[in-house]
C-alpha cells in the first residue's frame, strides 16, 4: 500500500517535504526527538532579547486559527490548537502555511495524521479560541464539529471559514516548524467580522 511517509530531520535547519501518493493516501510525518532549540551559541549575544521581539512583533494584527487534525489508530480523538501564525502561500498549487512550536504537544499527533483543517475564527469566538489554547485538557468537550470532506480533520460548526489540506511539506525554522499544507477543499460562509489578535488581546474591525 503506497503511503508517503515525511520526516523533520534531528539537525536544525534540515526541511524536509512530502510528495502525494499516487493513492492519495494522508502523509505521516514520524516526530523524531526535537533537536536543540538555540539558534544563538552560548558564547553569542542575541541581537534583540524574546521580551523586546514580542512588544515590537505585537504590533502586527493578525487573524486567529483553530488548526485541527482527526485521531489516529494510535491515540483516542481528535487533535487542535489555536493558532495565528497562519498565511495564504501560493496560488497555483493550492498552499497555505502555519508555524508551530517544537515544543508543542499537539503538533506530533498531527504529523501523524498527516492532515489537517484550518478553522477561521469569527469575532464572536474568543472563547472558542482560549479553549484550544489551553494545554493538558480536553479541547473538544462541548465543541460541535463535523469531518472535513477530503481528510476528516474536525471542521468546527459555526467559523466564518475553513480549509482542509494535506501536509506537503515541513521545514524548521529557529524554535518554530513550517508546516506547509496542500488545499484540498475549502468553504466559506461569506458573512461576519474575524476575529483579531492584537498586542495580546482579541479585537474586532471597526465598522
Amino acid at each position: 500500500m503506497a503511503a508517503t511517509v515525511v520526516r523533520y530531520l534531528r539537525s536544525a535547519g534540515s526541511p524536509t517535504s512530502a510528495a502525494t501518493s499516487a493513492a492519495r493516501e494522508p502523509s505521516r510525518i514520524d516526530a523524531l526527538p526535537r533537536p536543540d532549540l538555540r539558534a544563538v551559541g552560548e558564547d553569542e549575544r542575541a541581537p534583540v532579547s524574546p521580551a523586546e521581539f514580542r512588544a515590537v512583533l505585537g504590533n502586527f494584527a493578525s487573524g486567529v486559527t483553530v488548526i485541527t487534525a482527526p485521531g489516529t489508530e494510535e491515540e483516542d480523538g481528535p487533535a487542535g490548537f489555536a493558532c495565528q501564525s497562519f498565511a495564504s502561500l501560493s496560488l497555483d498549487p493550492p498552499l497555505v502555511t502555519f508555524m508551530v512550536a517544537r515544543t508543542s504537544t499537539t503538533w506530533p499527533r498531527i504529523a501523524r495524521a498527516g492532515v489537517f483543517c484550518v478553522n477561521i475564527l469569527g469575532a464572536e469566538q474568543g472563547g472558542l479560541c482560549r479553549s484550544f489554547a489551553v494545554s493538558g485538557a480536553d479541547k473538544f468537550a462541548g465543541v460541535a464539529h463535523t469531518p472535513a470532506p477530503a481528510t476528516g480533520s474536525p471542521q468546527l460548526d459555526a467559523v466564518p471559514a475553513w480549509i482542509d489540506c494535506r501536509i506537503h511539506a515541513v521545514h524548521t525554522g529557529g524554535d518554530h516548524l513550517i508546516v506547509v499544507g496542500r488545499v484540498e477543499a475549502m468553504g466559506a460562509a461569506g458573512e461576519g467580522a474575524p476575529l483579531l489578535f492584537h498586542k495580546g488581546r482579541f479585537g474586532r474591525l471597526a465598522d
